[in-house]
């Protein structure tokens, strides 16, 4: 789930990779003699600053050296962000958490202008920093901001998990399961037992990893280890119910793992009258197994219905169907989607997205589409990076997963709806699909750390790939700049950089035809006229039987993120959801832009009671830049191409 930020960096919703999986595999028993495996080679005085503040940690509070080093390479890989905290709340090298309602609005949630924010971003789970800071003795801001005092706090929680469950603490890392199950915040058993399983299997295997501090930390293997796994029933953690058959076509290899129940809403989609109409597709920028954990950990606030695995395209099922999952950023999307997850790093894109897993996915996407009658098309298949932001203060992170290396023609080939028709480009005032090809498609774009999840890109340097796109300038020449989309680039020109949606029209989606000149294509884009090079319409399809709509009056139209009713039309006793039009955005007088669906009720839902609430009006979704966005249906006239 890459994202934006104002300097163009990508930002991983989930937790740093965790490199080594083995998510499921479950050590059993623990040894009399301890074996305490030493957590760096060489000569201590050599070691990183990282290192060394492990080590002073560890010892200042009775933590097995191996133990603290593994338990913060589950949770954050050892970075330190920086001082910036996580999508899911969690500061520096320990993941020490501290949500806040504002966090919750703009992460997975998307709950922007939603009343329930507040309640999402209480409980202890959600908190442990404060509580670390003051087991420490330091201010939260220093815990927030410093690494060496992050990992203090939380060799003190994880040191008072230990007191509290065994009365002392102990030089042998296998006496210390219990608190390291406890320190995954989990509220059930089994999600407990997983994430102290992998810490464990991190320190039988070991692990190196070059930090984003620029220093490369270690953790030498320790094959002895042997934990005592009987102690997590000192947490009197609760069971998950039992396993859920998932909802998969018979012949995928499916399992269901239930996400953390606060990491989504229970609903009766589509009985209760909330529509099922977009799959959304995402990447994980994890491994699977971390995937899944981040679902299961309650302080994460997020979670996908399906996740697919590259290898083999095994599937796993973590929301049901009928139940809202965090997915999207944009609780509007949510409340109408299903959200499936693949393993993979939007940067690296063609190495992960295996021709298993592409097919897996669109078995599962075939699926599900003739279950709740939803159109196989690119206007209801769509990825992450074309869902808005909610609101104006989060339009500068939005995300870019899949990326441009998901190639959506072959994928809806797969799905038994290929992008068809001749090439070519109708008249002005036309409709066309963009279909560039994927193979012989080549970009060059630059690719800088910031924008690799997995950590493997050291330093900025471009590189050419068939991509999923075609580039949009602001004149109908080679070298005219790139288009500036606005929540990236309020002020200056687009950049060649791998995140950088804001200059591109994707496989699939379907503009208005503006103007045509020599071997030059222009479209609406985004409430500009943007150019694209499309020789003898090599790069697009006419569109057939689409709706176009543009503004009925001489004033721009509004444009929105999401779709609730007017606050009148709440009933007495729900709090109404509140949003604002999109300020950056509008649609000018004179433009058209494609509507991707029929318009749709306003609509919103109260997961407390299981009420639905409908508005009067209707908006339509449109293709309005890479992105899709929201209008009045009642502002618009409309022509069906």
């Amino acid at each position: 789930m890459p994202r934006e930020t104002n300097s163009r960096r990508k930002h991983a919703l989930r937790r740093r990779p965790v490199a080594l999986g083995a998510a499921a595999v479950a050590v059993a028993g623990a040894i009399a003699v301890p074996v305490v495996a030493q957590a760096t080679q060489g000569n201590p005085a050599d070691d990183p600053a990282l290192q060394k503040d492990f080590a002073a940690a560890a010892a200042e509070y009775d933590v097995p050296q191996q133990v603290l080093l593994a338990v913060a390479y589950e949770q954050s890989a050892w970075d330190t962000h920086k001082g910036r905290h996580s999508a899911s709340g969690g500061y520096g090298p320990m993941h020490l958490t501290d949500v806040t309602p504002e966090m919750i609005a703009g992460g997975s949630a998307g709950m922007a202008g939603r009343a329930e924010a507040a309640h999402l971003a209480k409980g202890e789970a959600k908190h442990t920093l404060q509580r670390g800071a003051k087991l420490s003795g330091l201010s939260p801001d220093k815990v927030r901001t410093d690494p060496s005092s992050n990992i203090r706090a939380g060799a003190a929680l994880l040191a008072s998990y230990q007191k509290e469950l065994n009365g002392k603490t102990s030089e042998n890392p296998d006496d210390w399961y219990g608190a390291v199950a406890r320190y995954s915040q989990a509220t059930v058993r089994q999600g407990a037992s997983a994430f102290a399983d992998r810490v464990f299997e991190t320190m039988k295997k070991g692990a190196a990893r070059k930090t984003d501090a620029g220093e490369t930390v270690r953790l030498s293997a320790d094959k002895q280890v042997d934990p005592a796994t009987s102690q997590v029933t000192s947490l009197k953690l609760p069971s998950a119910p039992a396993s859920t058959d998932p909802e998969c076509p018979p012949t995928l290899d499916c399992t269901f793992v239930p996400a953390a129940p606060g990491n989504g809403q229970a609903s009766n989609r589509p009985a209760n009258g909330v529509r099922i109409d977009q799959i959304v597709i995402h990447d994980t920028e994890s491994p699977y197994e971390s995937a899944i954990a981040t679902f299961q950990d309650p302080a994460s606030s997020t979670s996908a219905h399906y996740v697919v695995r590259s290898s083999d395209g095994a599937v796993t099922q973590m929301v049901p169907t009928k139940n809202l999952g965090f997915h999207a950023g944009n609780y509007s999307t949510n409340l109408h989607s299903i959200g499936i997850e693949h393993e993979g790093y939007a940067a690296l894109g063609a190495t992960w997205y295996t021709e298993s897993q592409y097919r897996a996915t669109a078995e599962l996407v075939k699926y599900l589409a003739k279950r709740f009658d939803i159109p196989l098309d690119r206007q209801h298949i769509v990825g992450h990076d074309n869902v808005l932001a909610p609101a104006d203060r989060f339009t500068n992170d939005q995300h870019w997963d899949p990326g441009p290396s998901w190639d959506w023609e072959r994928f809806m080939s797969l799905v038994g709806a290929p992008l068809r028709g001749r090439h070519g480009v109708g008249p002005v005032g036309s409709a066309v699909t963009i279909a560039p090809g994927f193979s012989d498609n080549e970009q060059t774009m630059e690719l800088c750390p910031q924008d690799d999840g997995s950590g493997a890109t050291d330093e900025c340097s471009p590189v050419s790939q068939p991509a999923n796109f075609v580039r949009l300038r602001t004149e109908p020449r080679a070298d005219a700049p790139l288009f500036g989309e606005q929540s990236i680039h309020p002020d200056e020109p687009g950049t060649d950089r791998i995140s950088d949606w804001g200059a591109a029209a994707q496989a699939g989606q379907q503009f208005v035809v503006a103007d045509k000149k020599r071997d030059w294509t222009a479209i609406w884009y985004s409430g500009s006229k943007v150019w694209f090079h499309n020789p003898r319409g090599s790069v697009t399809i006419p569109a057939r039987g689409v709706t176009v709509v543009r503004p009925a009056g001489t004033e721009a139209l509004k444009v929105f993120g999401t779709s609730y009713p007017d606050a009148n039309e709440y009933p007495e006793g729900l709090s109404p959801s509140t949003q604002a039009p999109l300020s950056m955005y509008g649609v000018p007088a004179g433009q058209a832009y494609v509507a991707t669906a029929a318009p749709a009720l306003t609509d919103d839902f109260f997961p407390s009671s299981g009420k639905v609430v409908f508005g009067a009006k209707k908006m339509y979704t449109i293709q309005y830049s890479h992105k899709t966005a929201l209008i009045h249906a009642d502002e618009v006239n409309t022509r069906r191409r």
